[in-house]
């Protein structure tokens, strides 16, 4: 008995050290934590439970055989986080660069299945070269046994990617079919072909860092949602994140305590809205102040800005928001926006998450690259995901909402629960202006005209009045009362009950 008690604490070590101190002083080197240090960092202390630290490769190829690492290069297991249950993997550098195996994926598939049986999130700390090349086939069936298993967690459990280091070829897929993409900057990089190869075959000569970057994708290709500056931000950044999500699609969102009365008021919302319905101002600074103590997780804050999205707590509960940006393109959609905010609300209506709309937007993206670019089957995505949801919905007009722009904002007629307008509201098939210019067309040529004309239609459309006369608008609020009435509606509809028709899936118009 002695002599395996030894023999254990012999290969317990051995696992522990992974690749061996020489390549662990190399990762440090980097900036970069170990894949065991990841864990120690994010989970709960002395909560993880470790799976499959023995389990080894079963390649013989190249004398792979006379190279073999307990664990294979990926650090599998559960724990808590705040107290919750999670699992984990975390793959490990420094043992074969990270590359995936069979025997690595069979160890992450083991615990997304056992995730899946007990409706508990995945969390994946990526660190990987890609494929094992030694394995070849064996290795590419892994990763597909992997995706596999991201398809079938899809809404059913939160999934949830950290991108730690390089995630090339096929192991950007799995990271693509989870929930949230999180980077870190100068230390990781996603991309499908690297940069050799893009220079062999499009003669492009472009950097890691340029092509597949924490910056570019957060910012450019609206790949990741968040880039941290270092390691250690982006564990404690994903500890508060996950506060906000429930473990499984049949649990209501966490409700953390809260001192911040339901009833407050906030009278400088009253003069949030500049008088020139031209000039633009913060919708963030709405989102602050209705929600709890004044805290916003925004989700991709630096990619299609004219859309925000992200959540916050409302009597201590978890609330999606999806807001339309002055700030930025005056608030237009556009493509990057509709997808952006159509991924967000789809997530929501997965997970129980109540949504929250905050509404300025004049209309969708006119020109040539938008039409050409596809924003009719976008903006539809947008539209689709709001009529399809069925949360708690609640809608806040608090300036501008103008033509097909109005319908797609989760508007009454997209089941929108409760609809609240400002007075400062403008609902109408566009702008004054416009809509003078076409109805009145004979008289372009008399400026006075015309801008009587644009003045009694502003008059008698560009209000909340006519959308609250057909009881498209439940009412019109006082801006300062906003959180109050939010609050109640949510109280109102927690428990709210609907359905959609039985269907296999929808035909999102991806």
């Amino acid at each position: 008995m002695h002599e395996i008690l030894e023999q254990l604490e012999e290969r317990r070590a051995q696992a522990n050290l992974g690749g061996g101190q020489k390549r662990i002083d190399s990762q440090h080197g980097k900036g970069k934590l170990t894949a065991r240090e990841r864990i120690e960092l994010l989970l709960d202390p002395d909560s993880f439970e470790e799976w499959d630290m023995f389990v080894e490769h079963r390649c013989t190829d190249f004398d792979m055989d006379k190279t073999t690492v307990p664990g294979d290069g990926v650090v599998t297991g559960y724990g808590t986080l705040n107290g919750r249950l999670v699992f984990v993997f975390s793959q490990d550098f420094t043992v074969f660069g990270g590359a995936l195996s069979e025997a690595h994926a069979e160890k992450i598939c083991k615990i997304m299945d056992q995730a899946m049986k007990v409706g508990a999130p995945v969390i994946g700390l990526n660190d990987s070269g890609g494929a094992r090349i030694q394995e070849g086939v064996a290795s590419l069936g892994g990763y597909a046994e992997v995706f596999q298993r991201n398809v079938l967690a899809s809404g059913v459990i939160p999934q949830i990617s950290m991108i730690m280091g390089p995630s090339a070829g096929g192991a950007v897929y799995s990271p693509a079919m989870t929930d949230f993409i999180f980077m870190v900057k100068d230390s990781s990089y996603m991309f499908v072909t690297g940069p050799d190869v893009v220079k062999t075959v499009t003669h492009e000569t472009v950097t890691a860092e340029e092509l597949g970057g924490a910056v570019t994708h957060s910012s450019k290709s609206g790949v990741a949602d968040m880039a941290f500056e270092n390691d250690l931000e982006a564990l404690l950044m994903l500890r508060r994140f996950i506060n906000y999500l429930p473990s499984n699609n049949r649990e209501k969102p966490p409700v953390w305590p809260s001192d911040d009365s339901a009833d407050r008021m906030d009278y400088s919302l009253d003069t949030l809205i500049p008088d020139d319905p031209n000039k633009p101002y913060d919708m963030k600074e709405l989102i602050l102040k209705a929600a709890d103590e004044g805290e916003f997780f925004e989700i991709q804050p630096d990619y299609a800005a004219n859309i925000v999205i992200g959540f916050i707590r409302m009597e201590g509960s978890t609330v999606g928001v999806v807001a339309n940006q002055p700030m930025v393109l005056a608030g237009c959609l556009d493509i990057d926006a509709a997808r952006k905010a159509g991924r967000f609300v789809r997530f929501c209506d997965a997970f129980n998450i109540p949504i929250l709309t905050l509404v300025d937007v004049p209309g969708f993206m006119p020109g040539t690259s938008q039409e050409y670019g596809g924003i009719i089957k976008h903006g539809a995505k947008l539209l689709y995901a709001y009529a399809e949801a069925t949360v708690p919905k609640v809608t806040v007009i608090t300036r501008k909402a103008y033509g097909g722009a109005y319908d797609v904002m989760s508007s009454k007629h997209l089941r929108g629960d409760v609809n609240f307008a400002w007075p400062s509201a403008e609902i109408a098939v566009m702008g004054p202006k416009g809509a003078v210019e076409i109805i009145f067309r004979k008289d372009l040529g008399d400026t006075e005209k015309i801008e009587a004309r644009t003045e009694e239609y502003r008059q008698k459309f560009a209000n909340p009045f006519i959308a609250g006369k057909r009881g498209y608008i439940d009412d019109v609020i006082l801006p300062h009362e906003t959180r109050k009435r939010i609050c109640r509606s949510l109280a109102m509809l927690k428990d709210k009950d609907l359905e959609n028709p039985w269907r296999k899936h929808g035909n999102i118009p991806l």
